[in-house]
C-alpha cells in the first residue's frame, strides 16, 4: 500500500440491544450511507445484528457476513477473524469505508473487538457506541442501579463461584451479564451473598418478548441473552 493512498476507515457501529428505534440518528446516517457492510452471523439461521439494521441499509451495499461458530470452545474463532480481516482490507485500501454492525455497543463485550485489535495496526477505525445491554436491562426493569457514592461492578456469569462470591460480598450494584445455562448456580450464590431477594431477571430487553422477573420466579433454561440486575443499597433504600 503506498504511503499517498487514501484508505477507507474501520466503523464500528452500535445497535443498541435489538428494538431499531433504539439505533441512534449517527448510527442509522452511517449504514444508510455505507457501501460495505459487514456483521457477525450464526453458522445456522439469520444474523441478529443485521436484524435490527436491516431497515437502513442500502440495496446496493455490499455485504460481508462473518460467520462465527457458535460454541465456546471455538471461541474466539481466530481463523474466522483472519479471514474477515482480510475481506474488509481489501474494501479499505481502494479507500472504502467498512460498516462493521455491533449489537449493542461495539467496545461492550462486542466481538468487534477482535476486528479492532487486528485492523487498527494499519487503518484508521472509529467507534459509533450503542445502548449497551447493560442500561437497556435496566430501562426494562424500570431499576435504578445505584446511587450517590455506590460503585457499579459488571460480572460474567461464566465466572466461577470463588471469584464472584468475593466481589459481590464487598457491596455496591452488580451487573451479571451472560447469564444463559448458568442461572440456577448464579441464582445459589445470591442466595448465599444474601443478594437474591433484592435482584432481578431480564432477558431479551427491548424486543417483543422481553421478559422481567424477580430472580426467584426467573427460568431455569434462561436464554443466553439474559442479565441479573443487583441494585446497590441506596435503591433498595429510597436513598
Amino acid at each position: 500500500m503506498a504511503s499517498d493512498q487514501v484508505i477507507g476507515s474501520l466503523v464500528g457501529v452500535g445497535l443498541g440491544p435489538g428494538d431499531p428505534e433504539l439505533l441512534t440518528l449517527k448510527a442509522a446516517k452511517a449504514i444508510r450511507c455505507a457501501r460495505v457492510i459487514a456483521y457477525p452471523a450464526p453458522d445456522v439461521g439469520d444474523s441478529f445484528a443485521r436484524s435490527i439494521a436491516s431497515q437502513f441499509i442500502p440495496e446496493d451495499a455490499v455485504e460481508l457476513p462473518i460467520i462465527i461458530p457458535m460454541l465456546a470452545q471455538h471461541f474466539p474463532a481466530n481463523e474466522v477473524y483472519d479471514q474477515a480481516q482480510r475481506k474488509i482490507e481489501k474494501h479499505l485500501d481502494q479507500g472504502t469505508d467498512v460498516i462493521v454492525l455491533c449489537q449493542g455497543d461495539p467496545l461492550f463485550y462486542g466481538s468487534f473487538m477482535y476486528l479492532l485489535i487486528r485492523v487498527s495496526k494499519a487503518y484508521p477505525v472509529k467507534v459509533i457506541p450503542g445502548v449497551t445491554s447493560l442500561t437497556a436491562c435496566a430501562a426494562a426493569a424500570t431499576l435504578p442501579l445505584c446511587g450517590r457514592t455506590e460503585s457499579l461492578t459488571v460480572l460474567t456469569g461464566t465466572s466461577e463461584d470463588s471469584l464472584l462470591e468475593p466481589r459481590l460480598s464487598q457491596g455496591g450494584a452488580f451487573v451479571i451479564v451472560k447469564v444463559g445455562v448458568h442461572l440456577s448456580r448464579l441464582r445459589r450464590v445470591l442466595q448465599r451473598v444474601g443478594m437474591a431477594d433484592t435482584a432481578v431477571y431480564v432477558s431479551h430487553a427491548s424486543l417483543p418478548h422481553q421478559r422481567v422477573l424477580p430472580l426467584a420466579d426467573a427460568p431455569v433454561d434462561a436464554p443466553y441473552f439474559s442479565t441479573i440486575l443487583v441494585p446497590g443499597g441506596n435503591v433498595i433504600r429510597g436513598g
